[in-house]
C-alpha cells in the first residue's frame, strides 16, 4: 500500500470524494437495494486499484477513466431507475459529489 501523505492534495480530495458517495451507496443499499451496496464496493475498489496499490501504478490512466465512466454510468442510472429522482436530497447531493468528482479526474494532477 502506498503512503497517503506522498498523495497530492487533489488525490486526497478524489479519495475522499469517492469514499463519501461509496459510503452513501453502502448505507443506503443495506436499507433498500442491495445493487446499491455493489455500486458502493465498486467505488471503493476503483480507488484503492488507483492509488492505494503500488503493483497497479503503470495502470493509473486506465483506472482513471473506468472510474470517470463508472461515476457517469452511476449517475444517468440514477436518473433512469430512481422513480421521481428530484425528489429524493441525498441523492442529488450525492449526484453533486459525484459530477465534482468526474471534474477533479479531469483536471491535471498537481
Amino acid at each position: 500500500m502506498e503512503d497517503l501523505s506522498s498523495l497530492s492534495s487533489q488525490s486526497k480530495r478524489i479519495i475522499g470524494l469517492v469514499l463519501l458517495t461509496g459510503l452513501i451507496h453502502l448505507f443506503v443499499g443495506i436499507q433498500s437495494q442491495f445493487i446499491l451496496v455493489l455500486n458502493g464496493l465498486g467505488f471503493f475498489a476503483l480507488a484503492i486499484g488507483l492509488y492505494l496499490l503500488p503493483q497497479l501504478a503503470s495502470w493509473r490512466n486506465q483506472i482513471r477513466w473506468v472510474l470517470i465512466a463508472y461515476t457517469g454510468i452511476t449517475i444517468v442510472l440514477y436518473f433512469v431507475l430512481f422513480p421521481q429522482p428530484l425528489d429524493y436530497g441525498l441523492g442529488l447531493v450525492t449526484k453533486a459529489i459525484e459530477v465534482i468528482l468526474i471534474v477533479l479526474l479531469f483536471l491535471p494532477s498537481r
